[in-house]
C-alpha cells in the first residue's frame, strides 16, 4: 500500500521521530517496528513502504539527529565575534542538548552500540566525527591566526574539544544530576580555553 502523494515526505517524518522516541524509551534491542508504526500513527504496511528493515529506521534516525545538529550548529558559528565566541557557543549549545533534547544523545548511544558489529554504522560515524574535528578545527585555526590561541595542531584541537564536549554530555544525559548545565558548561570552556590559550 502506497501512500497518497503529497504525504510522503509527512509520513516519513511521522515516523523516524516515532523511532527516535522508541529508541530513548526502548534501545535498539527492543525496537519493534509495530512498536514504531503504533506511535507514528501509521500501519505496519506504511512503515515498511518507507523502511525495509528496523537498520534502515535507526539509519534514518541518525541522519535525522545529525542533521539537527547542523542546523543548530551553523547559525552560532556564523554570528560569534570571534574564535573564542564561537567555540563558547558551539559548547553551551552542545551541552545544553542534553537538557532540551535528551533523545539526540540517546540515539547516539544506541548508534555506537550497534556501530561494533555494523560496519556501515561505523562508517557514518567517524565521517560525522570527522566533520565536527574540521569544523572545531577551523574554529581554532581562526583563533590562532587572531593571536587569541597558541599554535596548536587544529585536528589534535578538534578532538579534545569534542571529547570534552560528548564526556559531559554523556554525563548529563546519563544523569543530569552530576553537573548542572550551567557548571558543565562553564568547567568545559575553562578547560578548552585553558587548553588553547597563549602561553
Amino acid at each position: 500500500m502506497s501512500p497518497k502523494v503529497g504525504a510522503a515526505p509527512v509520513r516519513r517524518e511521522q515516523i523516524i521521530q516515532a523511532t527516535i522516541r522508541c529508541l530513548a524509551r526502548e534501545g535498539y534491542s527492543g525496537l519493534r517496528t509495530k512498536e514504531v508504526a503504533r506511535e507514528a500513527g501509521v500501519s505496519q504496511g506504511i512503515l515498511h513502504y518507507y523502511f525495509d528493515n528496523k537498520r534502515s529506521i535507526l539509519l534514518a534516525a541518525l541522519e535525522k539527529v545529525m542533521a539537527a545538529l547542523d542546523r543548530r550548529l551553523a547559525p552560532l558559528l556564523a554570528g560569534a565575534a570571534d574564535a573564542r565566541a564561537q567555540l563558547r557557543a558551539v559548547i553551551t549549545s552542545c551541552l545544553g542538548l542534553a537538557s532540551d533534547n535528551r533523545e539526540f544523545w540517546l540515539v547516539f548511544v544506541e548508534v555506537w552500540g550497534e556501530m561494533m558489529h555494523d560496519q556501515e554504522l561505523a562508517q557514518i560515524n567517524a565521517a560525522l566525527y570527522r566533520r565536527l574535528r574540521r569544523m572545531l578545527g577551523a574554529v581554532v585555526a581562526r583563533g590562532v591566526r587572531a593571536g587569541l590561541f597558541r599554535r596548536v595542531d587544529p585536528a589534535e584541537a578538534g578532538s579534545v574539544i569534542l571529547a570534552l564536549v560528548d564526556g559531559l554530555s554523556l554525563q548529563r544525559t546519563f544523569d543530569p544530576r552530576a553537573l548542572t548545565l550551567q557548571r558543565a558548561t562553564h568547567v568545559c570552556e575553562e578547560a578548552v580555553i585553558r587548553y588553547l590559550e597563549t602561553k
